[in-house]
C-alpha cells in the first residue's frame, strides 16, 4: 500500500478519502489495514451468496439492500473506522447516503482466508459486536465451516455449521443457504 504522504500513527476517514483510487484497504481504530486480492474460491463463494441473498430480496419485494465489497461501511460515528465487508445487508435505507453506508449493517458476511484469520476473527467480530451488527456470518473454507454470530441482549451467541450444511440468517424467516449447493457449484 503506497502510504499517504504524511506518514502518522492515527489516521481518520478523511486519510482514507485521500489514498489513491483503488486503493484496497480497511482502517480500523485509525490503522490503516491492507487488504490481500481475494482468491478464486473466495469470489465464487462471495459471488453466489451476493446472488442467493439479492435474488431473495428481489423475489420477496423486500426492502433491504445487499452489498458486495468494495463497499464502504463507516459503522459509527467514530472518524477512524471504514470497513469493506465481503457482503452486506441493509435493511435501514436512510444508512445509505450514495457512498458508503452509515451505521450497522443488519448482517454481515466474511469469507475467511488464511491472510485474513485474525482480522475477520479477532478485530472485525470485535467491531461487528461493538457496532451491533445483528448478524455476523464468518465462512471459512479451508476449515469447511461457517459460524453464525447473533446478537442477544449485546453479546455475540455463535453456532457453527459445516460448509456443506443449510444455514438460515435470523433477520429473514424463509432463507435458508445451501452451502453444499454452492460448494457443489463451484466444484463441478
Amino acid at each position: 500500500m503506497p502510504l499517504p504522504k504524511e506518514i502518522k500513527e492515527y489516521y481518520t476517514e478523511e486519510d482514507y478519502y485521500a489514498l489513491p483510487e483503488g486503493e484496497r484497504v480497511e482502517l480500523i481504530n485509525g490503522v490503516f489495514y491492507d487488504m490481500a486480492s481475494p482468491s478464486q474460491l473466495h469470489q465464487e463463494i462471495s459471488g453466489h451468496l451476493f446472488r442467493i441473498i439479492g435474488n431473495y430480496i428481489e423475489e420477496k419485494g423486500g426492502k433491504c439492500k445487499v452489498f458486495h465489497a468494495p463497499f464502504d461501511v463507516k459503522l459509527d460515528e467514530k472518524r477512524d473506522t471504514i470497513v469493506q465487508p465481503d457482503i452486506s445487508v441493509i435493511c435501514d435505507r436512510d444508512k445509505l447516503d450514495g457512498k458508503r453506508c452509515n451505521g450497522a449493517p443488519d448482517w454481515i458476511i466474511e469469507i475467511v482466508s488464511p491472510s485474513s484469520a485474525t482480522h475477520d476473527y479477532v478485530r472485525k467480530y470485535n467491531l461487528y459486536k461493538n457496532a451491533k451488527v445483528k448478524e455476523y456470518w464468518q465462512v471459512n473454507p479451508d476449515s469447511k465451516s461457517v459460524v453464525v454470530h447473533r446478537l442477544v441482549n449485546g453479546e455475540y451467541e455463535f453456532e457453527e455449521y459445516s460448509i456443506t450444511d443449510t444455514v438460515k440468517p435470523v433477520i429473514y424467516d424463509d432463507l435458508e443457504i445451501d452451502f453444499k449447493d454452492i460448494m457443489d457449484k463451484i466444484n463441478s
